[in-house]
């Protein structure tokens, strides 16, 4: 795995004791200390220490958040439509944002191929890529990044892209999505014309002929490329996520492929056939704190309800990891405390996506550590450290 590098590893020892905190570990909280020694947690006690050590006031000790999924990056490479920012530029601002949310270990969820409404994602996706590969190497960067790679399945292009950087290093995670109208995330047509008519100023008749030609033009492609990506990440070995299950057969199709994760799935019975089939399921943290779908899908705390969401993703929203761990543990009709919330970003997603050194503290793991305080049950937070070095 990749060290702190460049200008954050002179700035502070990562060696150190913390105590007096609220300490969250997997399974319960506990106050007392923690010794952390090269990066590495080294003792867990239930005892206050004063001399040498940084006290907490009772603040809560939680491991670094792992976000599995975030689209972010690309918002900084186009901070409006139509401007294109400069890539490294876009990169050291995308961090900022990550590690501001508290997370210290993240996927940037690179789109492979391109879309109906963003065709310049094929264009865009090797100078991301370069941008975050050099950025890190130069330890200019805060968070560990890593790269999920989500494949559009509808672009002939997305198997050449696929393989032209699946090899590279930083990729941890691919996944395949099928972004048509009507179907998975847009299954709901009379929703999805009013945004589009809405947003293109064309009445609904003629955004219904466009969606008919689009859908008519390109629904017959994911049959060629999906299997061809699949067996790309499976030679490999890299986990593999299908994107937006809505109906059991797009379950059941994932699993027969060996897809081990359903991300976001967009309907109960999606994400119940996900569970019968031993399925991990990422639900979206956004959806949480917004009281259910953009999208018009199924409410991620409906899901909680029946324990059918494993992990939570950021998607669009780096901040809402924390705040959405702290309001379902909040939540008095669902039945997590807050380590059980906490693991959903933490260590299931790190042991999801092949990481066993971190998501949780314990010792020998990493010292990937967030301090944060609350008030009025909005959890804020103070100092962040990655591998022992304070960040943030």
């Amino acid at each position: 795995m990749n060290t702190i590098s460049g200008p954050w590893s002179k700035a502070h020892e990562a060696s150190f004791r913390l105590t007096n905190a609220r300490i969250v570990l997997a399974d319960r909280i506990v106050t007392g200390s923690i010794t952390v020694e090269n990066g590495v947690i080294t003792a867990i006690d239930e005892v206050l220490h004063g001399k040498d050590a940084l006290d907490f006031g009772g603040d809560y000790l939680l491991p670094g958040l792992v976000d599995i999924h975030t689209d972010h990056f690309e918002k900084h490479v186009y901070p409006r439509a139509h401007v294109r920012w400069d890539y490294t530029r876009a990169a050291l601002a995308h961090d900022a944002q990550i590690i501001g949310g508290g997370v210290t270990t993240v996927f940037d969820s690179l789109c492979v191929g391109a879309t109906t409404d963003n065709p310049e994602r094929a264009q865009i996706l090797g100078p991301m890529i370069d941008a975050l590969e050099k950025t890190q190497a130069a330890g200019m960067l805060r968070a560990e990044h890593f790269l999920h790679l989500r494949c559009e399945i509808t672009d002939p292009e997305t198997v050449a892209l696929t393989a032209a950087n699946i090899d590279r290093a930083i990729v941890k995670v691919v996944s395949v999505m099928e972004h048509l109208p009507g179907l998975r995330q847009s299954r709901d047509i009379d929703a999805y014309v009013s945004r589009a008519s809405k947003s293109t100023g064309e009445s609904h008749h003629i955004v219904r002929e466009k969606i008919k030609l689009l859908v008519e033009e390109k629904s017959h492609i994911g049959e060629i490329v999906r299997p061809q990506v699949v067996a790309l990440a499976k030679s490999r070995g890299l986990p593999l996520l299908s994107h937006d299950d809505t109906d059991i057969e797009h379950v059941d199709m994932a699993a027969d492929e060996g897809v081990l994760i359903s991300e976001f799935p967009c309907t109960m019975e999606a994400a119940r056939e996900a569970r019968a089939r031993s399925m991990l399921t990422v639900a979206g943290a956004p959806n949480i704190l917004r009281g259910g779908s953009q999208s018009g899908n199924v409410a991620v705390r409906d899901l909680l309800t029946e324990n059918l969401v494993d992990i939570l993703a950021s998607d669009y929203v780096p901040r809402s990891l924390l705040d959405a761990a702290f309001m379902i543990a909040a939540d008095e009709d669902l039945d997590f405390d807050l380590p059980a919330a906490l693991r959903m970003v933490t260590k299931t997603p790190a042991e999801a996506a092949g990481l066993k050194d971190r998501g949780e503290i314990a010792i020998g793991k990493r010292a990937d550590l967030l301090r944060v305080g609350t008030h009025d049950g909005h959890p804020f937070l103070k100092t962040i450290w990655r591998q022992g070095v304070r960040v943030a």
